[in-house]
């Protein structure tokens, strides 16, 4: 059985292809990471997997559950997360606030404006020991908006891992990052676990190649290439893409 397999999948806006006959197989426990140029159609790939948006044909499924017609909020339920190119936190909240905000959806007492937040010790625990995890639990009470570029990025993995992922899909976690936070964040996802199943997007091949298990070229809205890194390095419509030549 396989972690993620996705057959056939398409999807247009108006008379623009975006995603055209895609297929892709993730093993479990692979790291695999998807690469391309700008436009190519990557994070439009997530957002179809996720449910954020719907596909116009073919399968998406999931440790063998079709996902094509679950709903993109009962996804998480079945062990799906992600994070996002763009960093989407609130600011004014503690680090601590926004991973227990994260864990709300899979919460049977979802919000409550009743009760106090903070006094959800289930929820408190969970998010101290995502924290701990990503090495931000001595900062845990601290405003995001006191953060660094490179913590925040640690805090939405802290977010995205608290939910218990079977799959979690990373959508360019280097992006923005300097050399150090970087390899914080490599150092960071080096511990996860190989039963959580990690499919990465990344824009910059040589950032992100010692990552990957296998890899997979996206290149207008398709997998052209597909392999082990060197398969990928060594292949020439790879380096058509890249190069154009």
């Amino acid at each position: 059985m396989t972690a993620l397999s996705i057959k056939g999948l398409v999807k247009s806006f108006g008379g623009l292809r975006v995603t055209r006959g895609l297929n892709l197989e993730v093993a479990p426990g692979e790291r695999h990471l998807i690469i391309g140029p700008n436009g190519a159609g990557k994070t439009t790939l997530f957002n179809q997997i996720t449910g954020e948006i719907t596909p116009d044909g073919g399968s998406i499924s999931m440790f063998g559950t079709e996902l094509m017609h679950v709903p993109s909020r009962r996804r998480t339920h079945l062990g799906l997360s992600r994070t996002y190119q763009i960093i989407t936190l609130f600011p004014h909240d503690t680090l601590l606030h926004n991973v227990m905000l994260s864990l709300l959806g899979l919460d049977k007492l979802r919000w409550n404006p009743l009760k106090r937040f903070d006094a959800q010790r289930h929820l408190v625990d969970r998010a101290q020991a995502a924290l701990d995890q990503v090495g931000l639990g001595d900062i845990a009470q601290r405003p995001l908006s006191e953060t660094s570029y490179g913590e925040r990025r640690r805090v939405e993995i802290a977010m995205a891992l608290v939910q218990g992922p079977k799959v979690l899909l990373l959508d360019e976690p280097y992006a923005g990052l300097s050399i150090d936070e970087r390899r914080d964040v490599q150092a960071l996802l080096a511990t996860i676990p190989r039963d959580v199943t990690i499919v990465m997007i990344e824009h910059n091949m040589d950032v992100a190649l010692d990552f990957a298990d296998r890899i997979s070229v996206m290149y207008f809205g398709e997998v052209i290439v597909e392999g082990t890194r060197a398969e990928v390095v060594a292949n020439p419509r790879t380096k058509e893409v890249y190069l154009g030549h």
